[in-house]
């Protein structure tokens, strides 16, 4: 995840000494845009008395998809698709093996609020609501198998660059709220991505 992020920023360096063009951007208004990232969120798996080799919480990386468009050069909506990726636990109890196996995804929709700090650099926020899905079968003791579906609060804030008036790559943090099976994912997510506007 620290070498996919690093990536993300050196190429956003590179293009900055490079592209003299980019300090006239532009007004992103009346365009649709779409963009992909990659994210890493927390997930953390509570069985009682639990013992592991591997631990019970760490970080997995994910993708993400979405799509917008900019009503004006500061409002926009957006809406996306989230994987979380899939989250594996074995432990033991007393002796007695067991595992949980966690498969959580999210869609999207938001209003984005987006105000320029410099001619390349803006910071924004999202306000909206997600449905978030997990899937989580297990074996032993933690008796929680099932899907679930629940629609929840979704809010983000981050910074995003111009690299050119079409090319912007930004960094966010952002919660999805909570599922009905609250076994694996957590709620929050850092997200790394880069958009096309049209």
């Amino acid at each position: 995840m620290k070498k996919i992020l690093f990536a993300l920023v050196a190429t956003a360096a590179a293009f900055a000494g490079t592209s003299a063009y980019a300090a006239d951007l532009g007004d992103d208004a009346g365009s649709a845009y779409v963009g992909a990232g990659v994210l890493g969120s927390r997930y953390k798996f509570d069985v009682p008395n639990a013992t592991s080799s591997s631990g019970n919480s760490g970080t997995k990386a994910g993708g993400k998809i979405y799509a917008g468009y900019n009503i004006d050069k500061t409002w926009a909506v957006e809406g996306g698709y989230t994987n979380f990726g899939k989250q594996d636990y074995n432990y033991t109890v007393n002796g007695a093996a067991g595992s949980v196996k966690s498969d959580a995804h999210s869609f999207y929709v938001a209003g984005k609020g987006t105000w320029p700090v410099n001619e390349q650099i803006a910071v924004f926020g999202k306000l909206g609501v997600a449905r978030n899905h997990n899937s989580v079968s297990t074996t032993g003791i933690a008796a929680v198998s099932g899907d679930a579906n629940k629609s929840a609060l979704y809010a983000s804030v981050g910074a995003e660059y111009a690299i050119s008036k079409q090319v912007k790559v930004s960094l966010e943090y952002e919660n999805y709220g909570k599922n009905n099976i609250d076994m694996g994912r957590k709620n929050g997510a850092i997200t790394a991505g880069v958009r096309y506007n049209f």
